[in-house]
């Protein structure tokens, strides 16, 4: 069976917010399934992020009913059978929805789940991850 060229170049985005962006502790589990970096951007002004109870230490983010800001965001592309794997192992609290992005683009990405907040700490304010991890 012949596979269409087309199919052969479909990729996915995947929006990460926190251990899976670069030089971060989990990202060679993106880079070790072929994930290439897309771009850096924030996510809408829509979002607050959370710093967890997990270990490695990881963030939460949430679509906010109010109050939320734009946080960083890494998109990383994947093809299908790639990203499918990766979804897969993605542990509770955190789960894959729809993140909107700086410029009104809806994508894949990394959200938490609503009990994941019980013990985990607002860190908004701090408009990402790297920021809240260089505050420490």
């Amino acid at each position: 069976m012949e596979l269409d060229p087309i199919e052969l170049d479909l990729r996915f985005d995947l929006v990460v917010a926190g251990a899976h962006l670069e030089g971060q502790p989990l990202n060679h589990q993106l880079v070790e399934i072929g994930g290439e970096l897309v771009r850096r951007t924030t996510t809408a002004d829509t979002y607050r992020l959370y710093a967890l109870a997990t270990d490695p230490p990881k963030p939460g983010l949430v679509r906010a009913t109010s109050g939320g800001r734009a946080i960083e965001v890494e998109v990383w592309s994947l093809l299908p059978a790639d990203l499918a794997s990766f979804v897969v192992g993605v542990p509770a609290p955190l789960a894959i929805g729809q993140v909107e992005l700086a410029d009104g683009t809806v994508t894949t990405g990394f959200t938490c789940m609503p009990h994941g907040l019980e013990h985990a700490v607002d860190i908004t304010a701090f408009g990402g991850w790297r920021a809240y991890l260089a505050s420490l």
